[in-house]
């Protein structure tokens, strides 16, 4: 089985109540191939809500204390990205994923680019708070910008 960022299988729930919708990924949730997971949701946050990115590093820093998410308005929302890394971590687990596909450049999904925690749009290498606990528990995590190679040869 495989876990999905939610918003890639077509579900409006980024930040702004869209969706980035990748159709490939949207038919493996059809097929059953797939369960969809947000994990800021899951953390306690709603749709829509205010953007927020990670100052001072990225999700690994965060996971090790030496960094933090906080919103545009400048509220620290730091727990609730690291419960909902935590809670997308057991889903994993009881669905028996050893890989996941999330949402380039989000503060929790980020796979390898992230926003720098400006709020400019600019981004650097980093991973998200959820991607870096996944990574840390020896589960592949790759994007809608990579996952095809992988659906070649799982």
């Amino acid at each position: 089985m495989i876990l999905i960022s939610a918003c890639l299988a077509g579900l409006k729930v980024r930040y702004n109540g869209t969706d980035s919708l990748d159709e490939k990924i949207q038919q493996l949730v059809r097929e059953n191939a797939a369960v969809t997971v947000c994990p800021e949701l899951m953390g306690g946050f709603t749709t829509p809500r205010e953007p927020a990115e990670i100052i001072g590093g990225d999700g690994e820093d965060v996971l090790d204390g030496k960094a933090c998410v906080v919103e545009k308005s400048g509220r620290d929302v730091t727990e609730l990205y690291v419960k909902g890394a935590y809670m997308t971590l057991q889903k994993a687990i009881e669905v028996g994923a050893s890989t996941v596909i999330l949402k380039e450049y989000s503060p929790s999904c980020g796979s390898a680019v992230i926003y720098n925690g400006d709020f400019s749009g600019t981004k650097l290498a980093g991973v998200g708070v959820t991607t870096a606990l996944l990574k840390r528990n020896n589960i592949t995590v790759l994007s809608e910008e990579n996952y095809t190679d992988f659906l070649k040869n799982p």
